[in-house]
C-alpha cells in the first residue's frame, strides 16, 4: 500500500502563516515575553535539531534509542498485534523504526508533524519500505484537535508512539490537557508509548541544550530567520544571543533568545520593546520524575504498567494503558 495525504493548497499555507502570526503577536505581548516551541521546526529548524540529536552532549535522543533496541521486543509483546500507530512530532522516524520492526502486523502508521519536507520525505520511504502498512501522514500541529484518517483495515488496538521526551515540551496542565484528550482517542484499553526525560545535575542538562559547536544556538536563532522572512518582522538580529537555563524548582530547562541591547521588534504592525538584557523565551523541556509522571498521566486517564530506563537512570520509556 501506498502513502495517502491531503496536497499542500494556498489556503493552507495562508492559514499556517496567519496561526504562526498570531501567535508570535500574542506571545510577545505577554510578561515574560515567550514564543510556542512548535515555530522552532521549519525545514531548517527540523535539520538543525537532527544535528543536535548526533551531538555528545544531546543525550536524550542516543539514551532512547539505546533503551529502545533493548526492550523494543516487550514493548511490542504489551502492544499485541494489528495496532494502529499514531505519533505526533516524527520527526525523522528512526526511533518510529525500531517499534515498527518488532510489532506483529501493525495495521497503519499516521505521523503528526507541523513541517511539510520532513513529515513528507519521512512517509514517502517508509511507504515504500513497508508495502504492506498503511502510512497516513497527518501535517499540522499535533496538539491541534483534529479528526484523524480512517485505516482501511480494522486495528486491535490504537497506540500513541511519543518519543523524544516530546511531552516536556508542554506545560504541567497543557500536557495533562492533551493526555485526557488522547486518551479519549485511543479509547478504553488504548495505549500510550512515550519517552520521559529524568531528573539530573544541571551541568549535564544546560550543555544539553547549550552545545560547545554552537548548534543549538544556531536552531535557536533561526526562530529569527523565520520571523523576519515568513512575518516582515524588523529586529536587530544579530544582537540576539541563545541562552539556555535549568530552573531546579520548575524541574524544566529554558531555552531563551537574549536582546543584547534595547531595541523594538515590529512586526504585524505592532511595536514590541526589549530591553538590553530582556529575553524571549521560546522552549521549556520539563524533566518528570517517574513518579510525578505516573501522578500526571493518571490523573488525565492513564496507568503506568512499565517502565524502561538506561543503567544510569537518565531517561525513561513508558507504556501507559488509558483507563
Amino acid at each position: 500500500m501506498t502513502s495517502r495525504e491531503t496536497p499542500a493548497t494556498d489556503a493552507h499555507a495562508e492559514d499556517a502563516v496567519r496561526r504562526f502570526r498570531d501567535d508570535v503577536v500574542r506571545g510577545l505581548g505577554r510578561t515574560p515575553k515567550e514564543i510556542p516551541c512548535k515555530y522552532l521546526y521549519d525545514a531548517r529548524g527540523s535539520a538543525l535539531f537532527e544535528e543536535i540529536c548526533a551531538l555528545d552532549e544531546y543525550y536524550p535522543t542516543r539514551t532512547e534509542i539505546g533503551i529502545l533496541e533493548r526492550h523494543a521486543g516487550a514493548i511490542a509483546q504489551l502492544l499485541g498485534p494489528e495496532c494502529l500507530v499514531v505519533e505526533p512530532g516524527c520527526g525523522s522516524g528512526r526511533k518510529t523504526q525500531i517499534l515498527l520492526d518488532h510489532l506483529r502486523d501493525p495495521v497503519a502508521y499516521f505521523p503528526i508533524d507541523i513541517s511539510r519536507a520532513p513529515l513528507e520525505e519521512f512517509a514517502h520511504g517508509l511507504a515504500a519500505a513497508r508495502p504492506n502498512l498503511e502510512v497516513l501522514p497527518v501535517l499540522g500541529d499535533y496538539l491541534a484537535e483534529r479528526e484523524l484518517p480512517r485505516s482501511r483495515r480494522p486495528a486491535r488496538r490504537r497506540v500513541l508512539f511519543f518519543p523524544g521526551s516530546t511531552i516536556g515540551n508542554l506545560h504541567p496542565w497543557e500536557a495533562e490537557l492533551y493526555l485526557k484528550r488522547v486518551a479519549a482517542s485511543c479509547g478504553r484499553g488504548g495505549a500510550l508509548v512515550v519517552g520521559v526525560d529524568l531528573p539530573k545535575d544541571a551541568r549535564t542538562l544546560e550543555r544539553a541544550y547549550d552545545d560547545a559547536r554552537g548548534v543549538t544556538a544556531a536552531f535557536n536563532l533561526n526562530l529569527l530567520d523565520r520571523l523576519a522572512h515568513e512575518l516582515g518582522a524588523e529586529l536587530v538580529r544579530d544582537a540576539f544571543r541563545h541562552e539556555a537555563r535549568w530552573s531546579r524548582g520548575l524541574s524544566r530547562v529554558e531555552m531563551h533568545l537574549v536582546s543584547d541591547r534595547a531595541q523594538a521588534l515590529r512586526i504585524a504592525g505592532r511595536s514590541f520593546a526589549l530591553e538590553a538584557g530582556e529575553s524571549v523565551r521560546t522552549e521549556c523541556s520539563y524533566k518528570w520524575s517517574i513518579d510525578a509522571f505516573r501522578r500526571l498521566a493518571s490523573s488525565a486517564g492513564w496507568s503506568l504498567r512499565e517502565v524502561w530506563t538506561d543503567d544510569a537512570r537518565r531517561f525513561s520509556v513508558q507504556y501507559l494503558v488509558a483507563r
